[in-house]
């Protein structure tokens, strides 16, 4: 783009020639005329001509079948690590001697990809997707097996925050990916098959985790990726289509990207999170919200969210051509803007949901770790219909406005009619029902929330878009979890001090065996107030997100595939300015995917 060199890299005449017809009618020039320019062409990527400055995805169906497949299990181990260690931490605490740290366990994960996201996103338009995908698959699948091999709790931690950066990479490249490679007459159902994948991965995690804990090792939870991942990435890089298949990018250079705003956007999304989590995970502390550990972190990050914006707004108007961080014009859409403040609030809940329930089943109604995580497959399967419900309520009319926000209400319903289970040790069947409208509202909400961002976000924004949605669900889901420990901390301080011991609390199934019934009694009662507290939260959080949800309205709506179809038609007319400026300044453009 701006300031771009002229690239060393050119086509040959083998290449062009592969272009298929129905690219050809795309041309905004006549074929004849003269190609003074040099053409860039990446490993991965197709070269374009001058007189085609835009192609969509011609990819066989075949190969995109086993493509999907591919980019489907990394983003379910992606997803699937971020919960997965939530029934294993004791275990790995005991064999490693060190409760005191394994909470970093799971943070190091979800901090590191929530401070990765958009870098990625970003990073993947300069060395395009095939090659983005692949380091975010290195980095996963090495990490997960030294997680595996850890003979401390220091070496899993540093493991464990460099798999959280190829997750994150995992995440954010698959999202962007799908869109662009769907053959057009599969676009309709890869979104929720995207929010199927998510909502699967986020559930079954702590399901796998308890199995494999409790019938092999808890390194097991880690060495699970080495096979899944061998095959992701074979079948990824076998079905990697031909370059005359591949809808064409323009591609960045390095010097395109906003590093200060990178950065800035790791230190405020990584400092705030840290803030709630260091608090809410403070069981001993009798009010954490006004120490050192969570001020300091909360003002810094604060301080970078605000510093993020302004130098936003300056990169922006400095160098118009080059790509920032967090692109401006994204929040002055209010569909997108509704669309990604709603998956913060929904990814509160959400998360703060999916670590609580699990927990109140087994502490105060007795049940295992692994039938606890039976227990959530109703709201596994409900968000499995909810994805799908949202896809075929839009395949010929544009009803993502009432998709949202009714998925919004019944998340809110779910939240708020769990709060009212009693404290009673045998489990309320109610409180399964009350799951399935809880999946069904989150089904219905992910798959909206991608197709918004494919629809809504210009062509050339499609990464940073993506990436933007990816940090919003977990900056939310990690402030939820906070919210959830903080919450059950104070329950453990009110009603359990001098009651029953921190290492009880640490391994309550062992306890049992020595504690009385008056001791069990009250740690059923400080649990289930506080999962009862944390779902009256929750539902007031998405009960905000059913007014923020009301945000995506748009007047005047056609269906997806007409708006589509403008954002192809958008795409061309500014790439042949774009061109036209290059060609007076004597620049040239890289055009390629």
């Amino acid at each position: 783009m701006s300031g771009q060199e002229e690239t060393a890299w050119s086509a040959s005449s083998k290449d062009s020639k592969k272009l298929p017809k129905s690219s050809e009618k795309l041309a905004s020039e006549p074929s004849n005329q003269p190609d003074p320019d040099p053409i860039v062409q990446a490993e991965d990527l197709p070269v374009n001509q001058e007189n085609l400055p835009y192609r969509e995805s011609t990819i066989p169906p075949w190969r995109f079948a086993f493509l999907c497949v591919g980019l489907c299990l990394g983003l379910f181990m992606a997803m699937m690590d971020a919960s997965i260690v939530a029934t294993s931490l004791y275990t790995i605490g005991v064999e490693f001697n060190d409760l005191e740290h394994i909470n970093w366990v799971a943070l190091a994960y979800s901090l590191a990809f929530l401070g990765c996201s958009v870098f990625f996103a970003s990073m993947s338009d300069v060395i395009g997707r095939r090659n983005a995908f692949v380091v975010a698959f290195v980095l996963f699948f090495a990490f997960s097996l030294g997680c595996g091999f850890a003979h401390n709790m220091a070496t899993l931690i540093a493991c464990r925050t460099f798999q959280g950066i190829g997750g994150a990479g995992l995440f954010s490249v698959t999202m962007i990916t799908f869109p662009e490679l769907t053959p057009k007459k599969l676009k309709g159902v890869i979104a929720p098959l995207l929010g199927m994948i998510i909502s699967f991965g986020g559930i079954l995690g702590p399901v796998l985790g308890g199995v494999f804990t409790k019938y092999a090792s808890w390194r097991w939870v880690f060495w699970l990726n080495g096979p899944l991942g061998f095959v992701s990435m074979l079948l990824f890089y076998a079905a990697w289509p031909k370059a005359e298949h591949l809808p064409t990018l323009q591609q960045r250079s390095w010097r395109d990207l906003d590093f200060l705003g990178s950065f800035l956007v790791v230190a405020a999304a990584v400092l705030v999170t840290f803030a709630f989590q260091s608090a809410g995970t403070d069981v001993e502390a009798n009010n954490p919200w006004i120490s050192g550990l969570f001020i300091g972190p909360l003002v810094t990050g604060s301080i970078c969210w605000v510093g993020l914006f302004l130098w936003q707004h300056v990169f922006e108007r400095t160098w118009p051509r080059k790509m920032a961080a967090i692109p401006l014009g994204l929040f002055r859409n209010h569909i997108f803007a509704a669309a990604a403040l709603h998956t913060v609030f929904l990814g509160f809940a959400y998360l703060a949901a999916l670590y609580a329930i699990p927990l109140r089943l087994q502490v105060v109604n007795s049940k295992s770790p692994i039938m606890a995580g039976v227990m959530m497959l109703p709201m596994l399967g409900a968000t499995g219909v909810g994805s799908v419900l949202t896809g075929i309520l839009s395949s010929k009319t544009n009803r993502l406005f009432e998709t949202m926000t009714f998925g919004a209400v019944l998340v809110t319903l779910g939240l708020a009619l769990e709060s009212t289970v009693s404290d009673s040790q045998v489990l309320e069947q109610k409180f399964l029902g009350f799951l399935v409208l809880l999946g069904l509202g989150i089904g219905m909400i992910n798959s909206a929330a991608t197709i918004f961002t494919t629809i809504e976000a210009p062509i050339p924004e499609h990464a940073p878009a993506q990436g933007i949605i990816a940090q919003s669900r977990m900056l939310g889901g990690s402030i939820g979890i906070a919210m959830s420990s903080a919450v059950l901390a104070g329950q453990q301080r009110a009603h359990l001090a001098g009651v029953v011991s921190l290492s009880d609390l640490q391994d309550l199934k062992e306890a049992e065996q020595r504690l009385t019934p008056a001791q069990l009694t009250a740690i059923r009662t400080a649990y289930n107030n506080a999962f009862t507290e944390t779902m009256k939260v929750c539902a007031i959080v998405t009960g905000i997100g059913v007014l923020i949800a009301l945000g995506t309205y748009r007047h005047g709506r056609v269906p997806l595939g007409d708006q589509r179809a403008q954002q192809v038609k958008a795409e061309i007319e500014r790439r042949r300015a774009e061109r036209e400026l290059d060609v007076q300044g004597h620049r040239a453009t890289r055009v390629v995917v």
